[in-house]
């Protein structure tokens, strides 16, 4: 790819700029905005001894029912059909005008459901659900309402106003918008003559050539992909240009996945969801499958039109996916500090494992079923239409026969102890019938063939639903559905090369795909979190898991092709630099998670804002090493 340091310094200066600017707006002893998340007052919940955590509030129970103690009961409206949680009790030892008062800090990431009973008899006094703000001060009200009827009535009321806690998150957001106008604007400067012309007076004309050529000049496709080479095939056929928008993809879920993983400035919409339904963390290993897929046809079909015998590329297959599983093994077991490894705690699943396994299994698939790719797919109808799916007819037919399997074992397995078919988190959920079955068939076979030592102790269910067991969101059952994930993938590469410079059948096709796997998630989740056949949930990577992720992946396909490939309006910098070198990313991030200037000590472990500047600082610091070692044509190929 042709481009000058130049533009490509400009770039990494606008984003170390971005950080900066992101952290004087958010800092500490910054310039306060009405609403800013400012120092909670703490006088009030340290006269009541609650310590308020990040996410919290302080509530004030006030009893003024004389002689009645009161149990109160919290549970959060996400857990779904959860048993209520002793929240506090309350005496009802009060004098008329000094009622007994109880002080707790309660979780405000959702909205709250809260039940009041009469202790002795256990018969509930009043039902409520309230959103409270973190940081924030309230009292809840239970008096007798004297109006004919002798009544009890519970009323929030605020005492101390919460913070704006998402202020932060707003400010990241239109710091980064405004990244993206300054470069739109510098690319306009730099396509207009007159101020080309005013440039070649100030420097010579060789380094203008240079600048208006870089990223963030001519958008011309030759220009943006590189020269390249058109070896001999299977048969006389050009090796497709690199598309960018494959990287780019690539590179949007892994700076996701980065900044999800370094903790997302800890807002709950930047973790993985406690089970069903889906959060911004949710969606960037499903992409990052996906597009594993794409690369994996795309690079298979150009080394085999090199040449490369399928027996040797084959040893390649092998020796790749064995060592993703390796380095896999090796970062999610990381706390040597506290002593050396211990054998019988070693985690087996993980992320790196998943896709080494995933993508072997597509891999070797699609190369036992290779075929050389179609001069031009407008030669013949019945190509034109169905080709790029006729021709992988043995895969589908295999990924078919996959899927019916995934499907046999949740539903069918029995599982000692818990209903068959089983897909809830266990813990308190289902009423706290089912506390040890968390996840059904995917969490016993986990457990029957790895050994709970062997699997992730702390799951995104353990908070919200207080489940016991083990369970690995990246275990065995779930693998299936990320090798039909990443088949999917494939077809989306395959969709890129037989229609190649054929861009409105390609949209077509990117289209349809979209909304039929849409469609398939409609059907699986009735348009409802909780109440479908089969839920979106990460954890067991549902079948309407893969679809909905599927679905939008091709929807960004849809937008990435056309504006980077084929029009050139974007380069897709700057997640095309991370993009081009995803292992040595994602693994030195995982490596260097507790190194500076990733992270360091914070004035304050409860801010949201510190943690968010910290996390954007880390991430972008990530987009700039690949930035430098892309510019030095440094890659981590295994």
């Amino acid at each position: 790819m042709s481009g000058a340091p130049g533009a490509g310094l400009a770039l990494a200066a606008l984003l170390l700029a971005a950080s900066v600017l992101s952290a004087a707006l958010l800092a500490p002893g910054g310039a306060p905005e009405h609403g800013a998340e400012a120092a909670p007052p703490r006088d009030l919940d340290k006269k009541w001894h609650v310590e308020l955590k990040m996410d919290q509030a302080l509530l004030l129970i006030h009893n003024e029912l004389l002689g009645t103690d009161l149990s109160v009961y919290w549970n959060s409206e996400r857990c779904y059909h959860c048993l209520l949680q002793v929240l506090v009790n309350v005496s009802g030892n009060g004098k008329p005008g000094k009622p007994s008062i109880a002080a707790v800090a309660v979780s405000t990431q959702h909205g709250s459901i809260l039940q009041l009973n009469d202790t002795s008899e256990e018969k509930e006094v009043c039902r409520l659900e309230y959103k409270f703000g973190e940081f924030g001060n309230y009292s809840l009200l239970v008096k007798h309402v004297h109006n004919g009827v002798n009544e009890i009535a519970c009323d929030v009321v605020v005492n101390e106003n919460p913070v704006d806690s998402n202020l932060p998150v707003s400010i990241a957001f239109l710091v980064g918008v405004a990244v993206v106008v300054a470069v739109c604007f510098l690319r306009f400067l730099l396509s207009l003559d007159d101020f080309n012309n005013w440039i070649s007076k100030a420097i010579n004309s060789r380094e203008t050539d240079r600048l208006i050529n870089s990223e963030l000049g001519s958008p011309s496709r030759a220009g943006q992909l590189g020269d390249d080479t058109r070896p001999e095939a299977w048969r006389p056929s050009a090796v497709p240009l690199r598309l960018r928008c494959v990287d780019t993809f690539r590179g949007i879920a892994l700076i996701l996945m980065v900044f999800v993983n370094y903790g997302g400035g800890k807002y709950w919409y930047f973790k993985h969801s406690s089970w069903n339904g889906l959060t911004v963390a949710d969606l960037v290993f499903p992409w990052f499958v996906f597009i594993m897929g794409s690369s994996i046809f795309l690079s298979m079909t150009s080394i085999l039109q090199r040449g490369c015998s399928k027996f040797r590329l084959l040893g390649k297959i092998t020796w790749r996916s064995f060592l993703l599983i390796c380095i896999g093994i090796f970062i999610v077991n990381p706390n040597y500090c506290l002593g050396p490894l211990s054998w019988d705690k070693v985690r087996i699943p993980g992320v790196l494992q998943r896709l080494g396994v995933t993508y072997f299994v597509v891999a070797v698939l699609e190369l036992l079923f290779a075929k050389p790719v179609p001069e031009s797919c407008t030669l013949e109808r019945r190509c034109f239409s169905l080709q790029d799916i006729i021709s992988s007819w043995p895969q589908w037919l295999f990924i078919l026969m996959l899927e019916s399997i995934w499907l046999a074992l949740t539903f069918f397995l029995p599982v000692p102890g818990c209903p068959t078919g089983y897909l809830g988190p266990g813990g308190i959920g289902d009423l706290g019938k089912y506390p040890n079955c968390t996840g059904g068939a995917a969490g016993y076979i986990d457990r029957l063939l790895l050994g709970d030592d062997h699997l992730y102790q702390h799951p995104s269910s353990n908070v919200l639903y207080h489940t016991k067991v083990a369970y690995d969101p990246e275990g065995i059952l779930g693998t299936i559905n990320s090798i039909v994930m990443a088949f999917l993938g494939v077809q989306a590469g395959k969709i890129l090369l037989y229609y190649k410079d054929q861009t409105k059948d390609i949209l077509i096709r990117f289209t349809a795909w979209c909304c039929f796997l849409g469609l398939i998630s409609v059907a699986f989740t009735k348009i409802s979190e909780n109440e479908g056949f089969i839920p979106v949930n990460k954890n067991l990577w549902s079948i309407s898991y893969v679809t909905t992720l599927s679905s939008f992946a091709f929807f960004i396909l849809f937008i990435l092709y056309p504006v980077v490939d084929v029009k050139g309006l974007w380069t897709g910098a700057p997640f095309f630099y991370p993009g081009m070198n995803s292992i040595l990313v994602y693994v030195g991030h995982e490596v260097f998670h507790n190194y500076f200037p990733f992270q360091w000590r914070l004035q304050d472990n409860q801010s949201h804002k510190e943690h968010l500047i910290q996390n954007v600082v880390a991430t972008a610091v990530w987009v700039l090493i690949a930035y430098i070692l892309y510019k030095k044509k440094i890659f981590w190929k295994i």
